[in-house]
């Protein structure tokens, strides 16, 4: 009897210590792992004269395109319900809204807590999220010095 209880006591205190090892692991793993980017949002360029290079692009490969450039939609893989768009985008060669020749925008989940984890890492993060009607933006410098442009949209 007293051997019954030792054994269910140590079957007990395993599968009780595996349980806390494996959530520990699994919630480390999930942080450091996070879904951070979903997809590029836009691809920015600069150029001399921004309506002529929408023009030949609208007559040459039939884009599209408004005041911003234009969008490619598409539906999210996962739920086919939600709706998103990719925007190329062309800029005046004397923009300042990024300095090198091209920015590219990534779509992201969850802006805020994205940032805050990008400032535990060392990024550096250049302005404050601001909150618009197309959503949530940040801006952020890769490891050489490329303005990056993160976007968690409206969908």
């Amino acid at each position: 009897m007293k051997r019954t209880a030792l054994l269910m006591l140590a079957l007990v205190l395993s599968f009780t210590a595996g349980f806390a090892v494996n959530s520990f692991f699994n919630h480390t793993t999930k942080q450091k792992y996070m879904k951070r980017v979903t997809g590029i949002g836009g691809i920015f360029f600069k150029c001399k004269d921004p309506e002529k290079m929408k023009q030949w692009y609208h007559t040459h490969l039939g884009f599209g395109a408004d005041p911003y450039g234009t969008k490619f939609e598409w539906r999210q893989e996962a739920d086919s319900t939600k709706h998103g768009y990719t925007l190329w985008s062309a800029f005046p060669d004397k923009s300042n809204y990024f300095e090198k020749d091209f920015m590219i925008n990534y779509r992201v989940e969850n802006l805020v807590t994205l940032v805050e984890e990008l400032k535990k890492e060392g990024v550096t993060i250049l302005d404050k999220i601001d909150d618009s009607e197309y959503g949530k933006f940040v801006h952020i410098l890769d490891v050489e010095g490329n303005k990056i442009e993160l976007w968690e949209p409206k969908d």
